[in-house]
């Protein structure tokens, strides 16, 4: 029994895992650095996809969408929550508008909603789609809200509060900038924020697997709906019950990795919006002649290796999310995890690592 538990100790132990590790390359191991995440118990479920012009070089779940009931990931059905590459999908519908002539990025955010309390500035659209308008954080547990509020309703939480600083001169990265571009954006075209996204970005990219929250209850999705979990001293525990209704345009969709990829290839391929729009959105704002990498929905960076890539890191109630774009290499990554920020993003940047190694 001894000389058997020492056979298993060492098949495990990490020397012998490193050295695994070694003999790999490329997707053979990014496969088993995602396979070690779920090992190791630092994540309780994953969902990958990954495109590479127009093919599909990539797709697998890792781990349990539901630990009780043993319910295997599924990344073409797994519905998670995709955090802030919400944003994402929001800058798409911003695009739509802006080619639609239902609003300008000049406008000011008062001239679709008067009745906001007025400040000491005005603020433009296009400055809270890049988060230099000066609207505050979160504060406290408002992360965590768990009031069913309309986008309209949920201005009580932080419209008496004074801006950060003046509109345009910084740049403060929040999620209440896109609850007020959104309330905007439903106020100028006169149609439901989600309805407008539902018709205008999601059925054009047959993102099918992409739902509003409030509208999963009659859904066939819930039943592919992962579950949510926070993680404390290795161990996973449900996640507190939030209402992401109200900010469903900065960090409330829930989707696949499937319909997440897909998004990211049809901007790769330039599908619903024209380039012009596409290089507004996905050009990095500026304040004082700093870049912020930031464009409107997106992130305008670089990775750890100097390549360029545009998309969206996100962390939620239940949900960890990465969403890169890499337009030169024309790949998109989607990686959905079902669990409150794990602190895998080291370990996930070293999986995307890996693509290039299968480049050629």
């Amino acid at each position: 029994m001894d000389s058997l538990f020492s056979f298993f100790k060492n098949i495990f132990s990490p020397k012998e895992k490193i050295s695994r590790l070694e003999q790999l390359e490329g997707m053979a191991k990014a496969d088993e650095l995602f396979q070690d995440l779920i090992f190791t118990k630092q994540i309780p479920g994953l969902a990958v996809t990954i495109y590479r012009k127009n093919e599909k070089i990539f797709q697998k779940g890792y781990g349990y969408a539901d630990l009780k009931e043993k319910t295997s990931v599924d990344p073409k059905k797994t519905v998670f929550r995709t955090a802030s590459i919400s944003k994402c999908i929001t800058g798409l519908a911003l695009g739509k508008m802006l080619e639609a002539g239902i609003l300008d990025l000049e406008d000011s955010f008062y001239s679709h909603v008067p009745y906001f309390p007025q400040k000491e500035h005005d603020f433009t659209l296009k400055q809270l789609a890049g988060h230099t308008a000066g609207i505050r954080g979160y504060r406290g547990k408002e992360f965590a809200l768990n009031k069913p509020y309309s986008i309209k309703e949920s201005l009580t939480v932080f419209q008496d509060d004074p801006l950060v600083f003046e509109p345009g001169k910084g740049y403060l990265y929040n999620s209440f900038d896109f609850v007020l571009l959104s309330l905007a954006m439903q106020e100028a075209s006169g149609i439901p924020f989600e309805e407008y996204v539902n018709n205008k970005v999601l059925k054009p990219l047959g993102m099918n697997h992409t739902i509003a929250p409030q509208n999963v209850g009659e859904s066939p999705l819930a039943y592919n709906m992962a579950q949510f979990y926070t993680i404390r001293a290795k161990s996973f525990s449900k996640a507190v019950e939030v209402n992401n209704t109200y900010k469903l345009s900065g960090g409330g969709f829930l989707s696949t990795s499937e319909d997440i990829a897909r998004m990211g290839n049809a901007i790769l391929e330039g599908k619903l919006l024209k380039k012009e729009t596409y290089d507004q959105l996905l050009s990095s704002q500026e304040v004082n002649g700093t870049l912020t990498y930031y464009g409107m929905g997106f992130q305008v960076s670089i990775d750890n290796e100097g390549r360029s890539f545009i998309g969206h890191v996100g962390n939620s109630v239940g949900a960890y999310t990465n969403f890169f774009v890499y337009p030169k290499e024309e790949l998109s990554i989607a990686i959905l995890i079902n669990c409150s920020n794990p602190k895998v993003q080291n370990e996930l940047d070293s999986v995307i690592q890996q693509l290039w190694a299968d480049s050629t």
